[in-house]
């Protein structure tokens, strides 16, 4: 008798687990860095929700799910400084291991299609952390710091410089 309740209570489990739920989390930590440091930063979900508004460096906890059946949250990181150019970075939601080859073993189909699914812990944010460099708002792309000279296109010259072009024959 113990041993069909024990067999009982291993088959429940299997088939009321999925792999992903078992071993992930519904939110993931994001570390944000950016050069220079003190950016503002700005995080949207993919309905155009702020999530949060901060500065860097920093650490922020995203939501993985947005609760629905297969539900993957994405969001967009916006990182800003004053004479900085801005950068949007894109945070993308995915199936992790877990998901797709645990439940090979644990969870099977159930894990799959429903367990999984309807809980969002199956998802992986990517990137895991968020590192920018802004460049500078001045920038051009005459790099030439060995006294050769560069050409570029005259749109590409900042206003600011303009006034300081010389004319070659």
């Amino acid at each position: 008798m113990k041993m069909k309740n024990i067999a009982f209570g291993v088959l429940s489990a299997y088939l009321v687990s999925g792999c992903a739920t078992i071993i992930g989390d519904p939110s993931q930590s994001m570390t944000i860095n950016s050069t220079p440091d003190d950016a503002r930063v700005l995080i949207k979900d993919e309905k155009g929700v702020e999530i949060f508004k901060g500065n860097t460096p920093t650490t922020v906890t995203l939501q993985k799910s947005d609760g629905s059946y297969w539900g993957g949250k994405d969001y967009t990181v916006v990182i800003s400084k004053d004479g900085f150019k801005e950068q949007s970075i894109p945070v993308k939601s995915s199936p992790n291991g877990w998901y797709i080859a645990g439940n090979l073993v644990f969870g099977g189909l159930i894990g799959w299609f429903i367990v999984d699914p309807l809980n969002g812990d199956m998802y992986t944010l990517s990137p895991q952390a968020v590192s920018a460099s802004l460049p500078d708002q001045t920038a051009h792309n005459n790099a030439a710091n060995d006294g050769n000279i560069r050409v570029v296109l005259l749109k590409d010259v900042p206003d600011e410089m303009r006034d300081r072009l010389v004319k070659l024959n």
